[in-house]
């Protein structure tokens, strides 16, 4: 999810122009509240070497974006300092920590925080990596085809803040001209993409791809028997749109009964009906395949592993990342039958739809299970915010993480 692209001198104006655009709508300010961590309900009862294990494995890119970064010269976007150390110290304790060391770690590397802000509620949601069938070829059923990332598709912000585009466009056709928007998810399925050499594989149900996009990945089960990993590649760069709102004001769902299950059921009763509800959503995303090592697990923004239950995809706007964020959400019961959801996680992901200081996307895994918990995943939620400690340089110069009111969290 972080390839970047050199665009030209005409996309650059126009990514300029985009990124200017994002810029102006305001985000709500946000107040960090030093807290103690025996102030958390919930932080002495976790499983913090669970966590460790997931903050590990985005550590590798956190230096790296830093060492990529200081080669370049552009320090403005590279991680924070203090997180940067933290990483370091963490790479220096074996991953097989216990829970009190993994405890300690987190205490002795961050200060925890709530937030404060005239934003609306937390809410957390879940997504998760669909199993499905499909084919190299167009065979039988097999006749809905995924697309990789078209050549002429170019990055007008970078992919980690996509949602910061708000109804503009993130992604664009670049032409001999200058740029254009993409052709919308009408367009394509209606064969503008078509005989151009972009399929992937074939899957049966549009349905089936439509979801699998807005879950960013997929493993695909093909006719031969082998499995292979598909991930987000870029999108046609159109707002992402929700269906199930555009469903629930034309009254054709109940609110109280939309779930991911029953929007898919009502979508494949009726193929027709279907496209053109689908259609409403202008956004259409493309993937790549992920083979060797990468294949090994479901990949997030960073291009690390995603851990079920463990990372979570928020607003870059807000949060860095690969920082750590304990979670607490209300009647959870699906996930834990205390219906308590207390529990560190690691911001390891994005998307179109996460759009706030306290909205969260839980990873709940792979497969028909863990989409039963993703699809009915939708709850307020709480954030408290572990923000490193600044490194002794930063202090003294009044830099790193302020713990002041701020529009985003410092880079």
């Amino acid at each position: 999810m972080l390839a970047s692209f050199a665009l030209g001198v005409t996309a650059d104006a126009e990514a300029t122009s985009s990124q200017k655009q994002a810029a102006s709508m305001k985000a709500p300010s946000v107040t960090y509240q030093p807290l103690a961590f025996t102030e958390i309900p919930g932080w002495e009862g976790d499983d913090h070497a669970a966590a460790f294990k997931a903050f590990l494995k985005s550590c590798d890119r956190v230096l790296a974006s830093a060492r990529e970064r200081a080669a370049g010269g552009d320090k403005s976007q590279a991680p924070p300092q203090g997180l940067i150390d933290a990483c370091m110290a963490a790479g220096r304790l074996s991953a097989r920590v216990g829970k009190e060391q993994a405890k300690v770690f987190f205490e002795r590397h961050f200060v925890a925080n709530a937030l404060q802000h005239p934003g609306p509620q937390g809410l957390l949601t879940g997504y998760y990596e669909p199993m499905l069938d499909g084919s190299r070829t167009a065979q039988g059923r097999f006749q809905t085809p995924v697309y990789r990332r078209p050549p002429d598709l170019v990055n007008l912000v970078d992919e980690t803040q996509r949602a910061q585009a708000g109804l503009g466009l993130s992604h664009a056709r670049k032409t001999a001209t200058g740029i254009e928007p993409y052709a919308t998810r009408a367009e394509i399925e209606s064969g503008s993409l078509k005989g151009k050499g972009l399929e992937l594989v074939y899957l049966a149900d549009p349905v089936d791809l439509f979801f699998m996009q807005i879950q960013g990945s997929g493993r695909v089960k093909l006719s031969d028997g082998s499995v292979i990993r598909l991930h987000y590649d870029g999108k046609n760069g159109h707002p992402y749109s929700s269906i199930g709102r555009y469903l629930i004001e034309k009254g054709l769902l109940a609110a109280d009964k939309v779930s991911m299950g029953a929007l898919s059921n009502w979508l494949k009763a009726d193929p027709e009906r279907a496209k053109k509800v689908m259609w409403q959503n202008a956004s259409y995303v493309f993937f790549r395949e992920l083979e060797g090592a990468e294949a090994n697990a479901a990949r997030g923004a960073m291009n690390s592993p995603l851990t079920p239950g463990r990372s979570l995809a928020i607003d870059t706007a807000y949060h860095v990342l690969g920082s750590p964020i304990f979670v607490r959400g209300s009647d959870m019961t699906h996930v834990d039958k205390s219906g308590a959801f207390n529990r560190l996680m690691i911001a390891q992901d994005v998307g179109s739809a996460i759009k706030g200081p306290e909205r969260g996307d839980i990873y709940f895994g792979s497969g028909a299970a863990a989409g039963r918990l993703a699809g009915v995943t939708k709850h307020a939620g709480k954030f408290i915010v572990l923000l490193p400690k600044p490194a002794p340089r930063e202090a003294e110069q009044g830099g790193g993480f302020g713990l002041t009111t701020v529009n985003k969290t410092p880079r």
